[in-house]
């Protein structure tokens, strides 16, 4: 048999770390995935971290399994993406010190220090807040300054992957958005955001376009994956900008994007910012295109979570069945989704049903509940990113692990009255991204990724279960208030 040529794409969600093979067509050929281990920081409320060298190991590893799976592939080049607003550390000598994840928040006591929010929203296309870059650099400036003074260059995770595969240091630019330190219609790095945040523009290393080849693969690896000294090392991005890339959109297209959180985004050519701040502007991978984004939150980890709960041992098809036989009212969910018109999140969720507890309140039913909250929330998201924007077209485009749920695609389609059309392959939209990325750096053209599926919206009346949702979520954010008040 012809060894068939293939790439090889690490990616770094905020769950799991995945390595793939994909070919340039974009077929996924293999997958080898482990968790991604945090450890509580306790010199802040809400601070996580990892250890770059252990999570190192890991990909290592996931790589000598995965290509031990496809014998028969020549890997002809290896890029990353990862999760947005995650960073590593590096000193002098270009050793990883710490790793921060998206989900750390400790800079959030320090919010309170910066003077002028709205300038920095103009500047980088999202409110100034904990989950970005700069502020986790504030934290730890602020509560650990001898960790501090030992870092010398900033990077995000999927760059810090390319840096450990190549010896390059840089920074994508859709990563580049996620810092607070980046200037997104400009381009560039921002003195005027550094001196905001009391940043020394130096650890910043050069930028770096998705899609740019880095070198070759160091060959202490290639002799260690025993992969070709020829391989090259891809500029990847941001998993989410990856993930559009997938689906193959046009200029104002609306993408759904359903991993641990749910982006709704848009495709855009002008640098856009909403007058009432409800919005992210960022760059995406492709070349003078924006994201427009509002974002569902966590859901996607929240269903993984009440599937580990609930069908432990199950398949997703056995959810499904259950599901399509559950009653549509027996129970109604919030589970801390966002909205973008919201200015504060809701911050405990919940179900709500009848009782005395009814006979036909099944697992099936809490499930059902939590994918029409993640369903609501989407549509709500999606209209306050239209009041920004418009949008006529009569379809949106969806990707990742969330929507292989038929029942949420299905929700999504008949909330939003517009048909959702998914590529063959959208469960591992960041991998195929990859694989595309891969083939803009060696020339080779885009083939067709076909239309896996169209999903249309049903003729039924939702109204009313829309408002129960809202009463719900309308309960626990009075529920929110009157603990602030005790």
């Amino acid at each position: 048999m012809a060894a068939q040529d293939a790439y090889m794409i690490v990616d770094i969600g905020t769950g799991n770390v995945r390595v793939a093979v994909a070919t340039p067509a974009g077929e996924v050929l293999c997958v080898e995935r482990d968790n991604v281990h945090y450890k509580t920081d306790d010199k802040y409320a809400d601070a996580l971290w990892f250890d770059p060298t252990a999570l190192w190991g890991q990909i290592l590893t996931l790589a000598a399994k995965a290509l031990q799976q496809v014998p028969q592939v020549v890997i002809k080049a290896v890029t990353a993406s990862s999760q947005r607003e995650g960073v590593v550390l590096l000193d002098e000598e270009g050793n990883a010190i710490i790793g921060f994840p998206n989900h750390d928040h400790r800079g959030r006591e320090w919010e309170c220090m910066l003077a002028n929010k709205e300038r920095i929203y103009q500047l980088t296309g999202r409110y100034p807040s904990s989950l970005f870059s700069a502020l986790k650099l504030v934290g730890l400036r602020e509560r650990q300054p001898a960790l501090y003074d030992k870092f010398s260059t900033l990077l995000s995770i999927s760059d810090w992957a390319q840096y450990q595969l190549s010896g390059v240091k840089g920074f994508e630019h859709s990563q580049a958005s996620e810092t607070q330190l980046y200037d997104v219609a400009a381009k560039c790095w921002s003195e005027e955001l550094c001196a905001a945040f009391g940043i020394e523009s130096r650890v910043l290393p050069p930028l770096h376009s998705s899609g740019a080849i880095l070198g070759k693969v160091l060959p202490v690896y290639a002799q260690q994956l025993q992969i070709s000294p020829e391989t090259v090392v891809v500029v990847g991005g941001a998993d989410t900008q990856l993930a559009i890339k997938s689906t193959r959109p046009s200029v104002d297209d609306i993408v759904i994007v359903s991993g641990t959180t749910t982006p709704v985004t848009k495709i855009m050519t002008d640098y856009l910012v909403d007058e009432q701040e409800r919005t992210w502007t960022n760059r995406h991978v492709e070349e003078g295109c924006f994201i427009l984004e509002t974002n569902a939150g966590v859901t996607g980890l929240n269903y993984q979570r009440l599937k580990e709960i609930f069908y432990p041992y199950e398949s997703y098809d056995v959810i499904e069945r259950e599901l399509a036989a559950a009653p549509a009212s027996q129970c109604v969910a919030s589970l801390g989704s966002l909205i973008a018109d919201e200015k504060s999140p809701v911050i405990r969720g919940g179900f709500s049903f009848n009782v005395p507890v009814s006979h036909e309140l099944t697992r099936a039913c809490f499930v059902r509940a939590a994918l029409w909250d993640i369903a609501c929330c989407i549509k709500a998201n999606c209209e306050a990113l239209c009041q920004v924007t418009g949008h006529e077209l009569d379809y949106v485009w969806a990707c990742g692990g969330g929507m292989q749920s038929p029942m949420l695609r299905q929700f999504i389609a008949t909330l939003l009255n517009k048909k959702v059309l998914l590529r063959e392959g959208f469960q591992q939209a960041s991998v195929i991204g990859g694989a595309f990325i891969c083939n803009q750096a060696l020339g080779i053209p885009e083939g067709d990724t076909p239309v896996a599926e169209i999903v249309y919206p049903a003729a039924q009346e939702h109204e009313a279960q829309q408002e129960e949702w809202r009463s719900m979520r309308r309960s626990l954010r009075q529920g929110d208030l009157r603990e602030e008040v005790v």
